[in-house]
């Protein structure tokens, strides 16, 4: 599989990731199949794929306990997350802990489950609104010091957050939503990231199973689905949402392929972007959405795509 550079890291990282949420997702997903997950991680070892996108926040920790034992003894590119306190709901401000003691003992507990002594990236998975992102971000770079990381990164940091993070030095890596229909990033996050040569991870790239196109009209989310705190479902945009979505299989018949992966190689058009890390529910999706690395676009489908909207 075609690889990037992950910023000025000096890793090398699979143009297309695997998002492993639902990997032991417990409370993200309903009925959370964990035979599944591990499935889904070996078809993405079988398609190539070497870079996985983790976090203590999903499951509590039991992705990064599953993936420690599907992901062992791998020669794999390994990021996971910390910054958000278990067992508080998603929009709570609350959540939140960037104080270096805090995230020195989540990356500890990430070392733990995923039973190894270092990860190649760790990402504060969100900004407190408390804790100054320079220091903050200045205990990630002593982890790196300490041989615990090989990479550091934020996500989910506005750009002021980004600006003030990197007083304490360089960031390799800023992850953020970004997709077809989500794309706040463009004004300023991805100019400042290519101005500082910082890689960008796109997370949600396919809307959040939107651009795959298998949605019908009369589609309803679950209860408790995490999705709904998304906005895309809600009743007053998604049938426009799902305008989109026909013309995107439009032009994805006239290429002989399929809308998501004309999503995940538009965003890896964009300046910036060094991987998409697309998440999945079973073998069958990443084995799908492997096949993007393979699917060229020229200038004017580029725009094309982009003009949908714009």
């Amino acid at each position: 599989m075609i690889e990037r550079r992950l910023g000025k890291s000096g890793i090398q990282i699979t143009e297309i990731g695997l998002g492993t949420n639902y990997v032991g997702g417990h409370g993200l997903y309903q009925a959370v199949d964990e035979n599944e997950g591990l499935r889904l991680v070996r078809q993405a070892l079988d398609e190539g794929i070497n870079f996985f996108d983790a976090a203590d926040a999903y499951g509590e920790g039991r992705c990064e306990e599953l993936l420690g034992k599907a992901l062992a003894g791998r020669a794999i590119v390994l990021a996971t997350k910390g910054g958000i306190v278990a067992g508080k709901r998603l929009d709570d401000p609350l959540r939140y802990n960037n104080d270096p003691a805090y995230l020195r003992a989540a990356l500890e507990a990430s070392l733990r489950r995923l039973a190894r002594d270092h990860v190649d990236l760790y990402y504060i998975h969100r900004c407190d609104g408390r804790t100054p992102p320079e220091e903050a971000f200045g205990a990630l770079l002593r982890f790196k010091q300490e041989g615990l990381i090989r990479a550091a990164g934020v996500s989910n940091f506005t750009p002021a957050q980004i600006r003030a993070a990197m007083k304490a030095g360089p960031i390799d890596a800023v992850q953020a939503r970004y997709n077809l229909f989500q794309r706040e990033v463009e004004r300023e996050t991805l100019p400042l990231c290519e101005e500082n040569g910082i890689a960008f991870i796109p997370w949600g790239p396919l809307a959040f199973g939107l651009l795959g196109g298998r949605y019908a009209r009369d589609f309803k989310l679950a209860a408790g689905d995490w999705r709904a705190r998304t906005g895309l479902f809600d009743a007053a945009v998604f049938d426009r949402n799902l305008d989109v979505v026909e013309r995107m299989k439009a032009i994805a018949s006239e290429k002989n392929t399929a809308p998501a992966l004309l999503a995940i190689r538009w965003l890896l058009c964009r300046p910036a972007v060094a991987s998409v890390i697309a998440g999945a529910k079973n073998a069958d999706q990443v084995r799908q959405n492997a096949l993007a690395q393979f699917l060229e676009l020229t200038p004017q489908d580029n725009a094309a795509i982009a003009a949908l909207t714009a």
